[in-house]
């Protein structure tokens, strides 16, 4: 068995406040995979994320990235790394083209112009390539986020809830391109609160909750688990009856309207989650919280959605 990418061992960061963001948390991420962190906000994802690339010093513990000593080997670390972080943090009066070239300088990589000419077309960003970034939409930043990550050729990818606030069809351009990625070797880390995007994506699937890593699994395992007869999803705005458009789907409202409740069955091969809160997703019916019943992990779950309001 090969070894991992990413071997983490008791690593803990406790923040001058006395705010403990991360218990003494062991983790490996295999080589190649999608590995989703899964989390309400507050849980721990970004601490993590941003220990291992280097952002935040950790408290304690220690870390392997490809072999290399974290806290030793800083300079060699980086340069595996690509990181989208969550903030849209670019040079608002710089061009696409010349802010992803100089990314890439930036690692002390030559020039490569038929690749960032390549990593602009994988993200629909070639036809803005002389555009100034100011000029952009808010998912056309994400993009040129992406592409600067992925300038240096790194070997990792970090995804610091790449989906939070974008549309549609940048959500499946992005999948679409996060597949492609792990296809050329990438090993990919993946943070998010969306369970239907770590159903989508993922191979294994870590829950984080309080700083404390609750479980990792193989995605189809864990989903199997999470999938337990009944799925209750609270709306952010009450319905009368159940949309006309959810055909297909066995739905019922509780709660006064607040609660819409979707009965699956546990065995089959996909409990269609994904399937129905893209439908709702697309008819603009909000939830504000969900939860699984009759779970084995019911009580892991619901602790971790009920933080993610």
């Amino acid at each position: 068995m090969t070894s991992p990418i990413i071997a983490v061992q008791g690593l803990h960061k406790t923040y001058a406040s006395g705010h403990v963001a991360l218990k003494a948390l062991d983790l490996e991420i295999r080589r190649g995979e999608i590995f989703a962190l899964l989390g309400p906000n507050g849980a721990g994802k970004t601490t993590l994320i941003s220990i291992l690339c280097g952002i935040v010093t950790p408290s304690g513990g220690r870390a392997l990235i490809d072999g290399y000593e974290l806290a030793r080997d800083y300079r060699a670390v980086r340069s595996l790394i690509g990181l989208v972080p969550q903030e849209l943090s670019t040079d608002a009066f710089e061009t696409v083209w010349a802010t992803v070239t100089f990314s890439r300088g930036l690692f002390g990589k030559p020039a490569n112009p038929a690749l960032i000419e390549r990593i602009l077309k994988d993200l629909s960003l070639w036809d803005k390539r002389d555009a100034k970034i100011r000029t952009l939409s808010g998912g056309m930043k994400r993009r040129v986020m992406i592409a600067k990550a992925l300038s240096h050729e790194p070997g990792i990818l970090f995804l610091d809830e790449p989906t939070a606030g974008v549309d549609v069809e940048l959500r499946r351009d992005m999948w679409a391109l996060v597949r492609r990625l792990r296809e050329q070797g990438v090993t990919i880390i993946l943070t998010t609160h969306y369970i239907e995007e770590a159903e989508e994506m993922a191979d294994r699937i870590g829950v984080i909750n309080h700083g404390e890593l609750i479980l990792v699994q193989d995605k189809v395992t864990l989903m199997r688990q999470l999938g337990k007869k009944r799925l209750t999803l609270q709306l952010q705005q009450p319905l009368a009856t159940v949309p006309g458009g959810m055909n297909g789907y066995d739905l019922e409202l509780g709660g006064n309207g607040h609660e819409l409740i979707y009965t699956f069955d546990a065995q089959a091969e996909h409990s269609g989650i994904a399937g129905l809160l893209k439908r709702l997703d697309e008819q603009g019916i909000a939830f504000k919280d969900l939860h699984t019943e009759q779970s084995s992990l019911e009580e892991i779950f619901v602790n971790l959605v009920r933080q993610a309001r």
